[in-house]
């Protein structure tokens, strides 16, 4: 006997929208969408633009959320912005809960991408209790969070006054205010750490590649590691950015102590894909 599987939230907006709109417009509205917390991140075709707020306002009624926004273009600037119109709802403050930890967030002004989960994840799982990280895009605390959770002390550099303000939020809504020292300013010109960290975490996309120098400053004479992140063309994703990141050490006049080992993160728009780097690898020699 075969079961009839009820219908989806997006199948319930979607009769909604067909009851308005008609077939054409109902069988354009994606299926896809990202909840953080109580807001809702939705994109929208352009035929869509006139029923925006009918679609809000079911998306709102049928998942309980209090706020919906759709994507209005890319990520913007070297802050990595997002552009977003509000679809319904007021209030684009939220709270983003994984894995025990705790992440508050403006989510129309400060990007949170749900499909990083996995590697959010993952930095918690690596960090030892006493290593010393240097997380040189802290953002609202993305993997700055897992790892003093793990028992890390974490140096945190960000630039973004908005972004600065989570921050010391989320450590004090963490219990880990004490194991972070947060440095306001741009990566490449604020004072970092020499030759004394265990783990450099280069969580910047597109491309953390040109930081790399930068990390190898500062991780122990005797090595650390470094978490190097990428979008590469989908095509042999994990090899090419493999093979670049040994490239960019080797050009910084670093030394690998074991071959790069990547992996895939999430795909990311057609034909890319974001992958991250696991080196391990000591500074150039001293003097």
């Amino acid at each position: 006997m075969s079961t009839r599987r009820p219908p989806s939230p997006a199948d319930r907006v979607r009769e909604r929208l067909r009851a308005v709109a008609g077939d054409r417009c109902a069988d354009a509205m994606p299926r896809g969408y990202q909840r953080l917390g109580r807001v809702l991140v939705l994109r929208l075709p352009s035929l869509l633009r006139p029923y925006r707020e009918l679609i809000g306002r079911a998306w709102q009624q049928e998942l309980g959320v209090t706020t919906v926004l759709a994507v209005r273009g890319p990520v913007e600037g070297e802050l990595r912005t997002p552009q977003l119109d509000l679809l319904a709802g007021t209030e684009t403050e939220t709270e983003v809960v994984e894995h025990g930890c705790r992440w508050r967030f403006d989510a129309a002004r400060i990007l949170f991408a749900r499909g990083n989960r996995t590697e959010r994840a993952r930095i918690g799982s690596l960090v030892r209790p006493g290593e010393e990280v240097l997380d040189l895009f802290a953002g609202i605390g993305y993997f700055t969070v897992p790892a003093a959770r793990a028992g890390a002390h974490v140096v945190a550099v960000e630039k973004n006054p908005v972004s600065i303000r989570y921050l010391t939020e989320n450590l004090a809504r963490n219990g880990i205010a004490d194991r972070v020292t947060v440095r306001a300013g741009d990566n490449r010109v604020v004072p970092l750490p020499v030759r004394s960290v265990d783990r450099v975490l280069l969580g910047y996309l597109p491309d953390a590649l040109p930081w790399v120098p930068r990390a190898l400053s500062a991780v122990r004479s005797t090595g650390g590691v470094l978490h190097v992140h990428r979008v590469v063309d989908a095509r042999d994703a994990v090899p090419v950015a493999e093979r670049s990141v040994a490239e960019a050490v080797g050009a910084a006049d670093g030394v690998l102590l074991a071959p790069p080992a990547g992996r895939e993160v999430k795909p990311y728009g057609p034909g890319r894909t974001h992958v991250v780097v696991d080196v391990r690898a000591r500074p150039p020699p001293a003097g």
